[in-house]
């Protein structure tokens, strides 16, 4: 123990504790992709994978190594430096964002008082990942999927921010412990932050599918209209990068759900105990939603995604963090919206 406490010592244990967050992410999500195209099939009538390893689990490892085996084709005339970045770049942004996210009360790698803000640092900086990648592929279709990605996950992190300024209000705290500490009560589950702010989940949760480009709001990789988007040009490894990247923020964005609405660790019913294990069931039970939409939602126009985000999220958001404030001033229903006032 005396070895941990110098600064080698440290620097070893700050690595293990890393690796130990990339390990559960990437193994989480061999198993989400699996997940989602069994779930797809089910809604479909059809298998899904089923040949590779026990019940086809072994699926998305064989496809994980394909891609990796194959010959990584670049285009003529591409900019060859940030062709190579741009993947790279979104899979690392979206696996720092994990470094403030915890599991249970104490399990975070960085618990900073400012989680909330440094998760959207990194959720907006992933978009010079997509632009980088279509102007760096020296082709129009992969240029014009970049912009409008662009566009649309900015004008969706606006909506996301205002959203989570209201959970901020209610809280008095940027840190997602002290959110998930402030629904804690007698109640279970009705002490959580989706009764106070239940306008405001399901916009969330829509603006997460947006912000992720999963379908139905997956124009940015519309095959039938952009021939797959930023990442047409992208073949092998740096293709996977991509997806992995889209996954791990998917991912994310149901750990922020359950951290933001649903009490993060914290037991449904006054009667269990708490632990990571309920953090763990409800980001699953998130991707499965985000599983459903994309199996039975249809594909929005490119118009209509974007006079949602700006005329109907953006006034309805603004309006709520409005409506909090007034309502945590004057500590309506004894503070129902001001947590920070019952010492949450």
């Amino acid at each position: 123990m005396d070895f941990f406490s110098t600064t080698l010592g440290m620097a070893v244990l700050v690595a293990a504790q890393c690796l130990l967050v990339v390990g559960f992410v990437m193994i989480s999500m061999l198993f989400l992709v699996y997940g989602d195209r069994k779930i797809w099939a089910a809604v479909q009538m059809r298998r899904g994978p089923n040949v590779v390893g026990p019940w086809g689990l072994l699926q998305t490892v064989a496809d994980a190594l394909k891609y990796v085996l194959k010959e990584i084709v670049i285009p003529a005339g591409a900019d060859r430096p940030v062709y190579f970045l741009a993947p790279m770049l979104s899979f690392v942004l979206a696996m720092m964002a994990w470094a403030v996210i915890p599991f249970d009360h104490g399990w975070v790698l960085a618990n900073i008082n400012v989680a909330i803000l440094f998760v959207f640092a990194m959720s907006s900086l992933e978009v010079y990942g997509v632009i980088m990648g279509g102007w760096a592929s020296n082709s129009k279709y992969p240029f014009l999927g970049s912009l409008r990605s662009a566009a649309q996950m900015i004008s969706y992190e606006v909506s996301l921010g205002l959203i989570i300024i209201g959970i901020i209000i209610s809280t008095g705290s940027m840190n997602f412990g002290a959110i998930v500490e402030a629904q804690k009560g007698d109640w279970g589950l009705f002490n959580w932050y989706w009764l106070p702010h239940l306008p405001m989940v399901a916009l969330f949760f829509i603006s997460a599918l947006a912000e992720t480009n999963r379908p139905p709001f997956d124009l940015p990789e519309a095959e039938s209209e952009l021939v797959a988007g930023f990442m047409v040009e992208y073949s092998s490894t740096p293709f996977l990068l991509f997806m992995a990247g889209e996954y791990i923020a998917i991912y994310l964005m149901c750990a922020l759900m359950s951290l933001l609405f649903f009490g993060g660790w914290l037991s449904p019913f006054p009667f269990l105990p708490d632990g990571w294990w309920w953090m763990i069931i409800k980001m699953g039970f998130f991707f499965f939603l985000f599983a459903m939409v994309k199996a039975i939602v249809p594909r929005y126009r490119y118009d209509q995604l974007m006079r949602i985000g700006w005329k109907v999220f953006l006034p309805l958001s603004l309006g709520w963090v409005v409506v909090v404030a007034f309502l945590a001033k004057f500590e309506v229903l004894g503070g129902f919206w001001a947590r920070w006032a019952m010492g949450g």
